[in-house]
């Protein structure tokens, strides 16, 4: 194998805990269970010889991966990565009217309607685009062996299609829980999963009230 890369999920924020959306206009910290789980998965994976770590530029992602940071591993932001901008129902309560609104675009997207979006918000054909840049950037340094990557779940259903030449409406082939990881192998071109949904490292966080 040329490359593997770990992919991750940013950890718990209480937004998330609420069932709020954040996208990429909210910039939100890891809450105490987020912070845990960050933990749990530092402490799975922290003899992997990592040559470089990526984040998007919200700060819930680097918290994530804060620890490996702290071990001088080098470290970039991409903004590429951000998660999928929602619009005008960013950090919105989570109220019925908003679960349909969000139902409806699911399916639309399911339905192959790629373009559509919320007002003042990105279509994943959008984050699809922008995600050409990082997956390019993995692609064309081969001198990072081993990486680890932290992004944000839609933003990631939709890179794992990009990587893996699926369309876009099967993005929900790919679950994606908080610091769910997802490792790829890169060799010869072309990008394989070897470990889907994975979440071992969470198997012994004792989750308190």
């Amino acid at each position: 194998m040329v490359k593997e890369i770990y992919i991750i999920r940013h950890g718990e924020t209480e937004l998330n805990r609420q069932g709020i959306v954040q996208g990429r206009g909210v910039n939100s910290d890891l809450n105490d269970l987020g912070r845990a789980q960050a933990e749990a998965f530092y402490q799975k994976y922290k003899d992997i010889p990592f040559d470089k770590i990526y984040t998007s530029d919200l700060k819930r992602t680097w918290q994530t991966v804060q620890k490996f940071i702290d071990a001088k591993l080098p470290w970039e932001k991409l903004s590429g990565l951000d998660e999928l901008a929602w619009g005008v129902w960013e950090g919105k309560p989570n109220t019925e009217d908003a679960r349909d609104a969000f139902r409806e675009m699911l399916q639309s997207w399911e339905n192959g309607d790629y373009t559509a979006h919320f007002e003042g918000g990105e279509s994943v054909q959008d984050v699809y685009e922008r995600l050409k840049q990082p997956m390019d950037v993995l692609m064309t340094r081969p001198e990072e062996k081993t990486v680890l990557l932290c992004m944000h779940g839609r933003a990631m259903r939709v890179f794992l299609c990009l990587l893996l030449g699926k369309p876009l409406s099967l993005m929900t082939e790919f679950p994606h829980q908080n610091t769910v990881l997802y490792k790829m192998g890169f060799e010869d071109g072309k990008f394989t999963v070897l470990e889907f949904n994975s979440a071992v490292h969470l198997d012994s966080l004792v989750i308190g009230e």
